[in-house]
């Protein structure tokens, strides 16, 4: 039999803003994730649901970066692509964006499947920062949007279980240290992407695994899952359970009938096919379905609030319309990590295609209906076969290379000595970021920066932690142990590392960057101040006129010193410190607001008030953070403007 399916690079043009550099100064804090509830929440859920809620959740970005360089200058781009199409499906993927599927068209008809964003927009919404709205992703590592975004992953042809080929798409993922694979393909004739998954733990003890596959569809649909009830999840962060399809006097499967952004985790049944769709007025849409591993099933809404609506306008462009996603994922829902077991994997099957239905109507009648259809179309045997089909190809070599990823796998694979048939990370990979480490891992010691550039990324798991305690001393070692163990809990002994470190004649200001951290943790404001601007001066006589890698730490030390000298009142030293930014650097709309804020402490609000007459757009602004309506109620009684309007929850 002739197979048609093929694989082929393209290059999309794309109205798209600049990713930027990454945040240079190691992430300490704690993370500000809004997927936390109270322990009052967890009285009577099922007992492996309250144990995975509790199991293990992260606490430290480490050893990734925060990605907050980007801008909302938007522009046309070229962006890789790889299209992989039969004579009925064509799916586009990103290999430079996380592998996102930015597109799934049902070619017969030409109708898109997904919701398909047509620019490419950061904002903060990944764990790490920069993430962009649109299309199927493949979300791994802990409750949020993956830190692998706005990454690169690896990519080559693998041959298929039917003769034909496969798209493998491969990564290590850091916040756990797990290797993962995505495997799309499209057999002959085929309605349906089947998606073949791995996650691999290559380690001698359990890690806490986390997957959830985020589709975006149109949001004028009805989502049908099969379930009576869900959990509830909203901004207030509490967890509740609730009827489904009616919940507090609406049809919540209709997304725009919901008023604020909310989570509902369907509670599907054991035993129950595992499936969800998104149906539109004349009932075509998506579906996707799954082997039974993947059990968790979700709609995300943002609902019809002005916040939600200026958050779906900022992720976009004027014109495009609305979406939801709904998703699929490992445990019921993602406030929960499972474990994988020591030198184990986890895998499944996922499948999307075009789906038509009746949408409307009584819920069991349109379930019932819906998923008599689904078995016709693509019988729960058959997509059981597939996964079965796939199974042996896993291991497969990969065949010609089609994007490639980071260099952090290959570096983990030459540190342990790991075989991972199918996924290989080769040393060819390895790039700068990973030189110092190999240096360490092969010679004992850290290298100095070179040409006086600021220090890289931290390592911090164990077996790196284990190294750096015995290398030599020096200020540089001194550093990045301490950042490690910090992320291991160990705080004092950080705090040990990151004096000693001071003791030697050489660049102060990330000790004291870290130090004035550690005081703030402490609950010593005071003394952090301090250390903030001492640290500031130091970097300011490092890095003298110049710029490339320098703008970036100065920009973000300098914010974090601002706001550390506001919160002790210290405003003479908070501007002293605004001064001696970078002009461009003040002009962007993070220290825009953080002016806003200076010039109230200073008692200037007409000043303030004018910053905000005048415009401007916090790039960076985290989901879920009302800074901006707050510095407003400070200034004025009035509504606050549908621009500066990001409210996620009803106003306490």
């Amino acid at each position: 039999m002739e197979i048609v399916t093929t694989i082929r690079r393209e290059v999309l043009t794309l109205p798209a803003a600049h990713l930027g550099p990454d945040n240079p100064l190691p992430p300490l804090r704690p993370l500000d994730e809004m997927h936390r509830i109270e322990d009052r929440d967890k009285a009577g859920l099922p007992r492996d649901m309250a144990r995975q809620i509790g199991h293990a959740p992260l606490h430290s970005l480490l050893p990734v970066p925060v990605r907050d360089g980007y801008d909302r200058d938007r522009a046309p781009r070229p962006v890789d692509a790889l299209v992989i199409e039969n004579d009925r499906l064509r799916a586009t993927v990103l290999p430079a964006l996380g592998g996102r599927i930015a597109s799934l068209v049902h070619r017969p008809t030409g109708r898109e499947l997904l919701h398909r964003n047509p620019v490419f927009q950061p904002a903060n919404f990944a764990l790490n920062g920069a993430w962009f709205s649109g299309g199927i992703e493949w979300n791994i590592g802990a409750t949020g949007h993956t830190t692998l975004s706005c990454s690169p992953v690896h990519a080559a042809r693998v041959p298929a279980p039917d003769g034909g080929e496969m798209l493998r798409l491969w990564e290590w993922e850091r916040l756990r240290d797990l290797p993962f694979q995505v495997d799309l393909w499209l057999p002959d004739g085929s309605d349906f992407l089947y998606v073949g998954v791995r996650i691999r733990n290559p380690h001698e003890k359990p890690v806490p695994t986390y997957w959830w596959s985020n589709i975006a569809v149109p949001e004028e649909c009805r989502v049908l899952a099969p379930a009576d009830e869900a959990y509830h999840f909203g901004y207030e962060q509490r967890l509740r359970r609730v009827p489904v399809p009616e919940c507090d006097g609406a049809d919540r499967t209709y997304p725009p009938r919901s008023t604020y952004a909310a989570d509902y985790f369907y509670d599907v049944p054991d035993g129950r096919r595992r499936w969800i769709a998104a149906l539109d007025a004349d009932g075509h849409g998506l579906v996707q379905t799954s082997t039974d591993v993947l059990r968790g099933r979700k709609l995300f809404v943002w609902g019809r609030g002005p916040g939600g609506r200026r958050w779906q306008q900022w992720l976009t462009e004027p014109g495009t319309g609305g979406y939801c996603e709904i998703q699929a994922g490992l445990a019921r829902t993602q406030l929960e990590h499972v474990a994988l077991d020591a030198e184990s994997e986890v895998s499944w099957l996922e499948a999307y295609g075009p789906f038509a239905a009746r949408p409307e109507g009584e819920w069991h009648g349109v379930l019932d209906e819906a998923e008599n259809r689904l078995e016709e179309v693509l019988p729960r045997a058959r997509v059981d076969a597939a996964y079965a089909a796939w199974q042996p190809h896993a291991d497969t070599g990969p065949g010609e290379r089609l994007a490639t990823g980071s260099g952090w796998g290959a570096l983990e694979v030459l540190r342990a000595g790991l075989k991972l048939p199918g996924t290989p990370f080769d040393e060819t990979t390895l790039g700068e970021e990973q030189e110092p480490w190999l240096h360490l891992l092969r010679a004992g010691s850290l290298p100095e920066p070179s040409a006086g550039r600021p220090p890289g990324g931290t390592l911090v798991a164990r077996h790196w932690r284990d190294m750096l305690e015995t290398a030599p001393a020096t200020p540089l070692t001194e550093y990045h142990l301490g950042v490690a163990q910090w992320h291991a809990g160990d705080r004092a002994q950080a705090v040990r590392s990151w004096e000693r470190g001071l003791r030697h004649p050489s660049s102060a200001w990330p000790a004291l960057r870290c130090l004035a951290v550690s005081d703030q943790e402490d609950h010593n404001p005071g003394r952090a101040a301090d250390r903030y601007l001492e640290a500031f001066d130091d970097l300011c006589r490092e890095a003298g006129e110049s710029g490339g890698a320098w703008t970036a730490v100065t920009a973000a030390l300098g914010r974090e010193a601002v706001d550390a000298l506001l919160a002790v009142g210290r405003t003479a030293d908070a501007r002293s410190v605004w001064e001696r930014l970078d002009p461009a650097t003040r002009a962007r709309g993070r220290f825009r607001l953080a002016e806003v804020a200076l010039l109230f402490a200073e008692g200037r609000k007409e000043e303030a008030r004018a910053v905000f007459d005048a415009g401007f757009e916090v790039a960076d602004l985290r989901e879920g953070d009302e800074v901006v309506g707050r510095l407003w109620a400070a200034l004025t009684t009035e509504p606050l403007p549908e621009r500066y309007d990001f409210r996620m929850r009803p106003t306490p």
